[in-house]
């Protein structure tokens, strides 16, 4: 059996040996048929038993873009001959070259059944009507979400992006209930009701439950009950994945905002350090990069892949919900990490202090002009809808920092409405060096 029927529940011991039976078949699949691995392998076999992975070299996006411009479309890591892929779709590219990836039917039946337990553990039923809105032109995040909501049994509605007007519409007309996108469109579709819809309030739209992802964010309380108030709806934290690896394998529910991992039955989870790659136990309280390998993986398999996501094990017990898997939170990308004098800095840690004033949008930027070393952080901060910046202010939120994050900051606060409406994912540290 591919797939373990109803995996985010099953027993430590019954998911072990699931695990073990479908390496034992992914292993010498990727062994035989991947000639990126043989190659980064050096002929070496895959170890038998899982616990042994470290034994192999890490891989990394990078091997993977030279692979795909070596080896065009899909890369020498593509295990399956091409016919067999059924699906084509791109990466975002927001931390370098487009990557393309190939999905056979297989692959994206698996696929869709682990992102629908993602999105049905934060709460999307077949009683909810939900329109998705996030890019369907080739990326991920388009279709094949579409296709994880749609396994819950929900009503799906595919927007997309742009057209922000028609969706206010769209949504009053048809009675939707629940809306799937990043944790920043709020923020766009706030601004487009206030200055096109006046006499509506964000709460009119009538929306319950707000599935999340493709964005860090929704770890800030402040953050979540900002949401809550001014929409009147459930924020969850619904769709975490790797484009790469899977689209969709963790997410909250109901009682626990932590995500949960719930792929297990097709994806083996490691952390390793992130400087020297020597790895860590996956533990509670532990800090890491997340690394991840297919168990079960037809066309582009990966073995061993570094995420660039740093994440903290928060509990391995299970959940009150029943679920098995680790709970976890994401801290930040390797890439996007800052330090200063010494202090490794991502944005969400600088957000969670920015959402504690009301005088602010809660929309930001950390602008890098020079090459590291850095001796402060700069800062920049939009102001909330009609206000101003009172005296001091910008000095106020660099204590916060201070305080809060230990590195001292500078702070600059620009109007609302400065930084441009973002539909899809938002960059928010701006490296303009060469």
């Amino acid at each position: 059996m591919i797939l373990l029927d109803k995996a985010e529940f099953a027993s430590h011991d019954r998911l072990r040996a699931h695990q073990a039976a479908a390496w034992a078949r992914q292993g010498y699949y990727v062994a035989r048929h991947s000639a990126f691995y043989r190659d980064l392998w050096q002929g070496a076999a895959p170890p038998a038993d899982l616990a042994d992975l470290p034994a192999l070299p890490l891989s990394d996006k990078s091997q993977l873009r030279v692979a795909q411009a070596d080896h065009p479309p899909f890369g020498h890591y593509m295990a399956a001959p091409r016919r067999d892929a059924v699906r084509l779709h791109r990466t975002s590219g927001t931390t370098g070259q487009a990557m393309n990836l190939a999905l056979s039917a297989r692959d994206c039946a698996v696929t869709e059944t682990v992102g629908g337990r993602c999105q049905s553990s934060a709460g999307l039923t077949p009683d909810h009507t939900v329109v998705h809105c996030l890019n369907y032109q080739m990326w991920m995040g388009g279709l094949t979400d579409h296709m994880t909501l749609q396994a819950t049994g929900a009503l799906v509605v595919p927007f997309g992006v742009g057209s922000t007007e028609l969706l206010v519409r769209t949504i009053r007309e048809v009675g939707i209930t629940a809306i799937s996108c990043t944790p920043s469109y709020p923020a766009v579709l706030e601004r487009v009701i206030a200055e096109r819809f006046p006499d509506l309030t964000p709460r009119d739209l009538g929306l319950k439950l707000g599935l999340f992802g493709g964005e860090a964010g929704l770890d800030d309380p402040a953050f979540r009950t900002r949401l809550q108030e001014v929409w009147g709806m459930e924020p969850r934290n619904a769709n975490y994945g790797v484009s790469d690896v899977f689209c969709n394998f963790a997410a909250q529910c109901e009682h626990d905002t932590r995500l949960h991992f719930m792929g297990a039955d097709v994806l083996w989870p490691e952390l390793i350090e992130p400087e020297t790659g020597s790895p860590l136990s996956l533990a509670a309280g532990q800090t890491g990069e997340l690394v991840l390998t297919h168990l079960v993986r037809d066309c582009q398999p990966l073995v061993r892949f570094r995420s660039g996501d740093i994440i903290t094990v928060d509990e391995t017990a299970p959940c009150t919900c029943g679920r098995t898997g680790f709970r976890f939170r994401v801290v930040g990308r390797s890439d996007d990490m800052v330090v200063v004098r010494g202090l490794n800095l991502f944005p969400t840690m600088v957000a969670a202090v920015l959402n504690r004033y009301p005088t602010l949008s809660g929309d930001y930027r950390i602008p890098l002009d020079t090459p590291p070393p850095y001796d402060s952080l700069p800062v920049t901060a939009e102001l909330a809808k009609g206000r101003d910046a009172a005296p001091g202010l910008a000095e106020e939120i660099a204590q916060a920092i201070k305080r809060d994050l230990g590195a001292t900051a500078r702070v600059t606060l620009v109007p609302h409405g400065t930084f441009p409406l973002t539909e899809g994912k938002t960059r928010r540290v701006q490296r303009t060096y060469t």
